[in-house]
């Protein structure tokens, strides 16, 4: 069996309700790159690329594809170094390792399949049957409403099964940021756990000031606080706060990490499966964390490709640390209008009272409606 083909399908539909994060961008539509990889058997594979689509399809139409053709899937670690290798000259971040990584997927997803077995049992084996999810949301979309509309979503998300929910935060004032915290937080009350994202909006002093502000509210854990370039900057908000700090969704292989992990410049590391390296490269993220007692929570953004990539991953990590009452790593289950999470696989991941089980069947168990690529197809 050998590779024999690999198309790229970028998708996007409208969003009929946009929303904002504290990063100012106007989400209006949901895209993403699907990568299809089929071999010489028929078999087929699916893979997703996080970031600007087009650009993932460029990298991989150009650049990755024509060194995969022909190869065995089964050498899915030979075929990541090589690509690596291809692209570390002016690539070794960003765009070139999230094409790396929809790749990566579709031959683990190509593997399961032919094993006929679940993908996390070619990686370790599971160490969870399930996993316990939380929604992410409230972002801002009523500027004149920004602490009701938080409100009542997060109690949506309560009514809807939910024990833990993570919500957006950033408002350009300490005062406007912890009061809508505390509205939520006195809505859902002290059973449900809740966590804010800050998408690296604050400096250094203003992070460490409204995180103590929102330690008051028992707050699970403080996303991305400040940009993610500032590692020095991350150690000062870890060490300043005693909730856990967590960051990383915007870094890239083992290499990228490394600085954090060793340093512990947080206390979580996020990495995306559809972006840091695939499935493959996040197990070394994953276990490079767990060396240094740095927990390792992925992030997860997309389609239900990538989405079941990351339970996947997620069922092969150990809890970190053992114990007779564990706290395993959540599943990050975003929540906002999204069809080819919803709608693209013809079964769709769905939670039942904060809790989604881990796909059996063969590779990332999704099959994929063909419909839903064709009705949201970007020419």
């Amino acid at each position: 069996m050998n590779i024999k083909k690999i198309t790229c399908h970028v998708v996007a539909a409208p969003v009929q309700r946009p929303f904002t994060s504290s990063r100012g961008w106007l989400y209006k539509t949901r895209g993403t790159c699907l990568v299809e990889i089929e071999t010489s058997d028929g078999i087929v594979g699916w893979g997703e690329c996080y970031g600007p689509s087009a650009v993932a399809k460029a990298f991989i139409d150009t650049q990755l594809a024509p060194r995969v053709i022909g190869r065995d899937p089964f050498d899915v670690e030979v075929i990541w170094e090589d690509l690596y290798n291809r692209i570390k000259d002016y690539g070794p971040k960003g765009m070139s390792i999230a094409a790396i990584s929809g790749i990566d997927i579709a031959l683990w997803d190509i593997i399961g399949k032919a094993c006929n077995k679940p993908v996390h049992k070619l990686i370790g084996g599971a160490f969870r049957t399930e996993v316990d999810c939380y929604a992410t949301g409230l972002y801002f979309t009523d500027m004149e409403r920004l602490v009701d509309e938080a409100v009542e979503e997060a109690i949506g998300y309560k009514k809807a099964g939910f024990k833990a929910i993570k919500m957006k935060i950033g408002l350009g004032s300490i005062k406007r940021d912890y009061e809508r915290v505390k509205a939520v937080r006195e809505a859902i009350g002290s059973d449900i756990k809740l966590m804010v994202d800050a998408n690296h909006c604050l400096t250094v002093p203003a992070a460490i000031k409204l995180g103590r502000k929102l330690e008051e509210l028992d707050i699970e854990w403080f996303e991305e606080p400040i940009s993610p370039e500032d590692i020095d900057g991350y150690i000062e908000v870890t060490r300043a706060l005693d909730m856990a700090v967590a960051g990383g969704e915007n870094e890239f292989t083992r290499w990228g990490f490394r600085d954090a992990i060793v340093r512990k410049a947080m206390d979580i590391v996020q990495p995306d499966v559809c972006a840091a390296g695939g499935i493959t490269e996040c197990k070394k993220i994953a276990s490079l964390a767990s060396t240094h007692g740095v927990e390792c929570v992925p992030h997860a953004w997309g389609s239900v490709v990538g989405l079941s990539a990351t339970i996947h991953f997620l069922a092969s990590i150990p809890n970190q640390p053992p114990s007779l009452f564990p706290m395993p790593p959540m599943l990050e289950f975003e929540q906002e209008e999204n069809p080819f999470r919803d709608h693209l696989a013809k079964t769709p991941i769905q939670q039942v009272n904060g809790v989604i089980a881990v796909p059996t069947g063969a590779g990332l168990g999704v099959e994929v409606d063909r419909a839903v690529i064709d009705k949201y197809r970007v020419a």
